[in-house]
């Protein structure tokens, strides 16, 4: 799933190649895709993409007084082309979702692999318009320590769970809340209310720490280059039995139902491991 690095990133590419070029239509592939009727896609023709920003991990595209909102979900990822192809794209056939063609020419394929079918456009007079944005928590580069914990405070849920909460922060997903807790040398499962002052403050640096620096490398990049940065840059993430780049003991995995954390027992759990999150609780 993209999240905040990739997020930023995309948005940074797509207003260099896009801002100021007129969009010439929108073609919808999947009818799934646009959670929206009034405006219609339609209203976008004839508009000038002003500038793009981010939300969270949603991305938001100006048009001078309305919008095009997307949230790629889990699958979702857009792809910049410098011509697309002639004609209009066949509803239901393959993974794209939706497409912007500019007048020029070029444009962008907002597309989806997978089955779950869960990314989003809306076209809106604001973005706040779309609910997912209107609740977004503060974003995760723009609190202090102390903020962190007073977003903590309360919240009877899981450290991880709680991380990835976009109404309490915005911006995390699983794959870097994965990463920040193994950094601040925490299990994915403590209350997340129960954090002391010291692990609180682990948990704020790793968070900037890691998150500041995976945005600076997708600041450089391609849009086609940010999914294998992420890819590459994780310690724990999807790393299920390598060693842990900083004990060497084995990655472990926690298997839900549609998807997975990471993490090392002898850095986050007092070497105590999880077998099935179905079958136990992690031990504290």
């Amino acid at each position: 799933m993209p999240e905040l690095p990739e997020v930023a990133g995309l948005v940074r590419f797509l207003g260099e190649q896009a801002t100021g070029k007129v969009i010439e239509r929108v073609d919808l592939g999947t009818f799934a895709a646009l959670k929206t009727f009034d405006p219609p896609l339609t209203a976008l023709h004839g508009r000038t993409l002003r500038g793009t920003e981010r939300r969270g991990k949603f991305l938001l595209f100006d048009t001078g007084g309305m919008w095009l909102v997307v949230h790629l979900a889990r699958g979702g990822w857009i792809r910049w082309k410098d011509q697309l192809p002639p004609g209009r794209p066949k509803p239901g056939r393959g993974p794209l979702a939706l497409r912007v063609r500019f007048a020029d020419g070029s444009g962008m394929d907002i597309t989806e692999m997978g089955t779950e079918k869960r990314l989003a456009a809306y076209v809106v007079g604001a973005p706040d318009d779309v609910e997912g944005v209107a609740r977004l928590g503060p974003d995760a580069l723009s609190i202090t320590a102390d903020q962190l914990a007073g977003l903590l405070e309360g919240q009877t849920g899981q450290l991880k769970k709680v991380l990835s909460d976009q109404s309490v922060i915005a911006g995390i997903g699983n794959a870097y809340s994965d990463e920040i807790l193994h950094a601040a040398r925490l299990s994915p499962f403590k209350t997340a209310a129960k954090l002391t002052a010291d692990e609180v403050g682990r948990v704020h640096a790793a968070l900037v720490e890691l998150l500041t620096e995976a945005s600076e490398r997708a600041s450089v990049l391609a849009g086609s280059d940010l999914k294998a940065e992420k890819k590459s840059s994780m310690r724990v993430h999807g790393r299920t039995g390598q060693p842990c780049p900083v004990c060497g003991d084995t990655v472990r995995e926690v298997a839900f139902a549609n998807r997975s954390l990471q993490y090392c027992a002898t850095c986050q759990t007092g070497g105590k491991p999880l077998a099935d999150r179905r079958m136990s609780r992690l031990l504290k």
